[in-house]
């Protein structure tokens, strides 16, 4: 497994396992502790492991936590999908930053997302599931949503949203969330 920072996002990575495949299929490490304590990244830090199912079209995001914000590790472990990193840490060299990665079911990458940034992704495959590996226990409470079509970020989903939730249609404009974080 090897671990590649990511330049657009300061301080996010991207793991890739070393697959061995034969005429079964394949086997790979999707989490090693020395590869992420390489890094500067506490692998015991992650207290919990998610995962969610997706139909094809299907956005989430863009989410990310107030107050001190989650890490976590996004792994795409079967299917494909679109997935999107926004730097949203005002102190951060690559603030407003912006990093897309295709992940799947046959590369079993990972991609570190850092506490204070906001992350989404799309389906595009009929189904797709997606582990979460976080770094605090959940809190609605704190939970933020973005806009997946605000203009300021333009993300370039592949495809028309299918489905989303409630929460993530009627989300506010980054510049509203930014501004609700300044007062």
């Amino acid at each position: 497994m090897k671990a590649t920072e990511v330049p657009e996002i300061s301080g996010a990575y991207l793991f890739e396992p070393t697959p061995h495949a034969d005429e079964r299929g394949f086997f790979c490490r999707t989490f090693d502790a020395d590869v992420v304590r390489s890094v500067g990244l506490d692998p015991a830090a992650f207290v919990q492991d998610s995962v969610s199912r997706s139909a094809r079209g299907v956005l989430r995001g863009l989410h990310l936590r107030s107050g001190a914000g989650e890490a976590k590790l996004v792994r795409c472990s079967y299917g494909e999908i679109f997935d999107v990193v926004v730097d949203l840490r005002p102190d951060s060299p690559t603030y407003l930053g912006r990093a897309f990665f295709e992940l799947s079911g046959e590369t079993q990458a990972t991609v570190y997302v850092p506490a204070g940034c906001a992350h989404g992704f799309q389906s595009l495959t009929e189904t797709s599931d997606v582990s979460y590996r976080i770094d605090r226990p959940h809190d609605p409470a704190e939970d933020v949503t973005i806009a997946f079509d605000d203009p300021d970020l333009a993300v370039p989903w592949p495809l028309p949203a299918a489905s989303m939730s409630a929460r993530d249609r009627k989300a506010p404009s980054l510049a509203e969330v930014l501004k609700r974080r300044e007062g």
